[in-house]
Parts: C-alpha cells; structure tokens; sequence
C-alpha cells in the first residue's frame, strides 16, 4: 500500500499535545476516514469529465480508467449516489492504493499536488471529527436545532474534501467544529455607522450609540482581521461552521476567509447589498407552494468595507414549526432510522420534488442541497413542509417569473438567466442528486423513491427532463483540478428514473 503520513502525522502530533486522550481513538478512525473520502474521489474520477481520462470500461470486476499518458486506473463498479465507504483500493496499474493523497499525487496531473493536500487534510480531519463522537449517544430526538446541525459528522456526502479544513489547528477544528459541539464565542466589534454597508433593520442589541457592531467569527479575528475582541456573544456553531445559532437569538453568518470543502467562506458586499430586497422577494415564490414550503427571511447583513468583515443575521428555520413538530437539515435525516423506511422516503422525495418543481416552473431554481434544504417533521416523524435558508445561491428567471406575473427586482447579474439547462442543473444537481441521493443512500434506493414519487407529480417539461436526461450534479474533482476555472463545471450521472 501507498500511503502519505503527512496530514494524519501532523494531526496525530497536534492531537498528542492539546487532547492526547483522543489520539488512540483518532489513529482507529484513520482507515475508515481514507476508504471515505477515497469512495468520494472514484466517484468523481468515474463520472467527471476529466481531460486526462481518455475511456471508461466497465468489466465484471468493475471500472478501468484509461488515461492519456498510457497507464491504466482500476477500481470497483461505482455507485455515484452511495455514500457509504465502499472504495478501499483502487489500482493504479500494479500499485494499489488505499490513500486518496498518494493516488492524486502520484497520477500527477495538472494541480494534483495542491488537491492531494486537500485531500490529506480531508482524511485526518474526518478521521479526527468521527474519533470526537465516541461515547456521544445519537440515537433519540434531539431537543434543539443546533444540535441536529451537530449529529452531521461527515460533512459533504460525495464531495472528496469533504472535511478539508486547512488553516485549522487541530486545538481550532475541536474548538469551532459543530460535530465537536462546543459552544464557540463571537467576537462583537463596533464600527462607524459610515464605514458600513447595512441592508435591512439591523437589532437594536448589535447597535452601539452611533456605531454598528459586527459579529465576527475568532478564527476570523485572529487569522484574517488580526485583532482582539473585548466583548463576546456565545452560539452554537451549525453545519455550515461558520454560521452559528445565538440562544434566544437568530442565527449568524459570518465571514470565515478559509476554504472548506471547495470555497472561502467570505460574504461578498453584493450578497450584503441584494439581502434584503431578496428576502422579501423570496417570499412570493414560496407563497405558491399550497404552504409546503417557508423561506427564512434574512433580519439584516452588514459589512464593514470587506468581504472579509461582514455578517448576515438569519430567522431560525425552527420559526416556522409548531408544537410537536421538529425541524432538521436534510443532511441530518441519514442520522435517523426514517430513510430506511421506502414508503418514508418516497413521501419525501414527492414532497421535495413537488415544491422544487413547482418553484422551478415559476422561474426559481432553489441550490437545495442537504444544508440550504430543511424539513419539518410531525410528531411522528412524517414529512410536512420544508424549509430554505441562505438565498445567496438560487438562480431566477425573469421569462418564467413574467408568465406568472411576476416581476424581479434588482438582483446580483450572476443570479438571473433564462437558460433553462443552468436552471435545471442548480435544483436537480443539488436537491436529486444532492439532497435526495445523500437521504437515500444507494442508487437502487434513490430509483425506487423517485420511481414512486414521480408518479402523482404534475406533467411539466421540467419533469420530463428529469426523468430522460442524465441527471447533473457538480463535477467536485474537477473542480478541485481546474483552479483556473471560475464557477461551477458539471459532470452527468446515470438517470436513476432512466
């Protein structure tokens, strides 16, 4: 086996210093954290439209990558909706490999250097995240909605880096990270009214005098903005990391100039800008979905002159449950005996299709992905309505909003196209083979839930595309590979209605 120690060698001596208890445990994780994040590369090998890889053939023993310099990359039949760890070797002509790491850097394409560190980092910091949960209990209903946030361990279900967190410490991933569930302090920081950028009714308790206080993330603080804050505000930190729920309060967004799993986290002054006339926005779409659906409304965003120094307030999603009932991201339902179910799931899957269509129809594509997408369950734990939050990412269409007449207000450019294909792609990437296809699991289950879900949804074009075209979802390997490239690149997977 090949195998680069140097990411899981530099936790393990951090670990040993600041939580050497852990580090038994850490070390045991590490060979179920790389067979995870080496079953979300093949995916990406197998199914992104990689320069290098010039034909795929599929045999009885599984899949052999051809490649443009002449050797040849074998590995098991993939399965691109699984999310299990079900890749422990692939061979790279007679060298096997169980360390994604080794793998990149040792096909040595284009930028494999820089992803293969990202991917070093991603194995030890799952293998870290996952030895933090022993003896932590999840069965049971959790009371609060941070701590569904927190039950999410393994982050991204199919993206390769998906706990990449370089710039983190081992002492800061245990101290910030939400599956660590600590309770993280806010650094509040006052700034001259004029110097900010403030949309909507920002709270009277983030006011000083004349002055506008921001809350700021500390690994932000320290690493970005290099200063000390005097005064703290504690929250929970959620799924997201950077965005943290404040007891009694709304949740916050904050810039965190670090990249996770794919991008910096920063809040761009348009994004600052657009907030409020967005959210207000949100709600006319939303108001067509017979009530299935709620759109949180954004409370305020400021940004003291930088994408880096900016913060958005958020209503909780659990605003618009009642008593009984309970809200959770869908990321977090995996965590939960109900997916088992196939007539739970396919009730799922008819009421997230039912709302995504029927927003789509309208000429609003939702990034409804495991995160921005919530559900409210009742009592019983059936699905009822769902919830979005963080509007950023959501692509509109003036032409199929005015068939409705609906008018769209000034938005950012990069959110308004009448193209119907990057439509289609914005909610079937994320909320079929996203949302869904991390609830599911496997393809053969994610086929039968949508096989019985399409069946009392409404005829549409939109409809007949997701059932006949290969279904879209972001090509996260290549992207990682293409650094050059702005924006999203995509990559077809196998219809699993087809």
């Amino acid at each position: 086996m090949h195998r680069s120690p140097t990411a899981e060698a530099e936790v393990a001596d951090e670990l040993a210093v600041v939580r050497p208890g852990l580090l038994p445990r850490y070390e045991a994780e590490l060979p179920g954290a790389r067979a995870a994040v080496l079953s979300r590369l093949w995916r990406g090998l197998a199914h992104d439209p990689l320069p290098w890889v010039t034909r795929r053939e599929q045999g009885r023993d599984g899949l052999t990558l051809h490649l443009s310099d002449g050797r040849r990359l074998h590995g098991p039949r993939p399965d691109p909706y699984a999310t299990g760890a079900y890749v422990t070797v692939v061979r790279l002509d007679e060298a096997e490999y169980d360390d994604p790491a080794r793998l990149v850097t040792d096909l040595a394409v284009p930028h494999a250097a820089s992803f293969a560190a990202e991917l070093g980092h991603s194995v030890a910091s799952l293998a870290l995240s996952r030895a933090g949960q022993e003896g932590r209990a999840t069965d049971g209903w959790p009371q609060s909605d941070w701590e569904w946030e927190q039950r999410i361990v393994d982050g991204h279900p199919f993206h390769p880096t998906c706990r990449s967190r370089p710039g983190f410490s081992v002492a800061e991933q245990l101290a910030y990270g939400p599956e660590h569930r600590p309770l993280v302090e806010l650094g509040l920081v006052p700034v001259r009214a004029e110097e900010c950028l403030v949309t909507g009714a920002w709270p009277r308790e983030l006011r000083d005098g004349e002055r506008v206080v921001l809350p700021v993330h500390p690994w932000q603080a320290a690493h970005v903005l290099k200063r000390v804050c005097e005064e703290r505000r504690a929250g929970h930190p959620l799924m997201a990391l950077r965005t943290l729920a404040l007891p009694g309060g709304p949740h916050v967004k904050t810039s965190l100039s670090a990249r996770l799993t794919s991008s910096v986290r920063d809040i761009s002054l348009a994004s600052v800008a657009a907030s409020a006339v967005l959210s207000d926005f949100a709600g006319t779409p939303a108001a067509h979905t017979d009530g299935l659906l709620h759109m949180t409304r954004t409370l305020g965003a400021a940004a003291a002159g930088s994408p880096d120094f900016a913060a958005v307030l958020r209503e909780p999603p659990k605003t618009y449950a009642t008593s009984g009932e309970r809200v959770l991201p869908v990321a977090a339902l995996a965590t939960t005996e109900l997916p088992r179910s196939p007539a739970w799931l396919a009730a799922f899957a008819r009421l997230a299709l039912t709302v995504g269509l029927r927003l789509l129809e309208l000429g609003v594509a939702l990034e409804a992905h495991g995160q921005n997408l919530l559900v409210i369950l009742s009592p019983a734990g059936d699905p009822l309505r769902l919830v979005y939050r963080d509007l950023a990412d959501i692509r509109v269409s003036p032409a199929r909003l005015a068939r409705h007449g609906i008018t769209v207000p000034d938005l950012p450019a990069r959110m308004v196209t009448d193209d119907e294909r990057t439509l289609r792609r914005k909610l079937f990437g994320s909320l079929v083979a996203g949302a869904l296809a991390g609830t599911a699991g496997s393809g053969a289950v994610l086929a039968q839930a949508l096989e019985t879900a399409v069946r009392e949804l409404p005829r549409t074009p939109d409809l007949a595309a997701l059932r006949a075209e290969p279904l879209p979802t972001k090509a996260l390997t290549l992207m990682r590979l293409s650094p050059q490239a702005p924006g999203d690149q995509w990559a077809d997977l196998p219809n699993p209605l087809a």
